[in-house]
């Protein structure tokens, strides 16, 4: 199966980071409430652990590419929490009344738009070592 060209991948996921970017920014701007921007450094911050502690593995045995590894667990693990955090700082912002329930689902929908799109960043673009 060929692969896609680069330059059309980056378009389109700079598209839906602009989109993503762009309904967060509403969310704040429409109802004059700019506490949902936080939404944005927590879903920035999220891919940051996983990324470092991968970085950091230590694979040097034939055999532990099965095995687990408790450095890129731990990792993970606080990238899920970055990600729950994103996911209900909203939730818990509209059900104290700081925000209302549009600017939470447009909050919530941007900010799984910039995660997502830098997940598939990293996937689209990264480089596997073969051997």
């Amino acid at each position: 199966m060929p692969s896609a060209n680069p330059l059309s991948k980056i378009i389109v996921l700079a598209t839906v980071l602009a989109a993503g970017f762009l309904l967060i920014i509403l969310s704040c701007a429409l109802f004059n409430n700019w506490i949902p921007l936080l939404v944005v450094g927590v879903f920035l911050l999220a891919p940051l652990p996983n990324a470092i502690c991968e970085r950091y593995q230590h694979n040097d045995d034939f055999m532990s590419e099965g095995s687990g590894n408790a450095v890129v667990d731990f990792g993970r693990y606080i990238t899920g929490f970055f990600v729950v955090t994103g996911l209900a700082l909203p939730v818990a912002l509209a059900h104290s009344r700081v925000i209302g329930l549009p600017a939470m689902f447009m909050s919530i929908t941007g900010g799984l738009l910039v995660y997502g799109t830098i997940i598939a960043f990293t996937l689209f673009f990264s480089e596997t070592e073969e051997f």
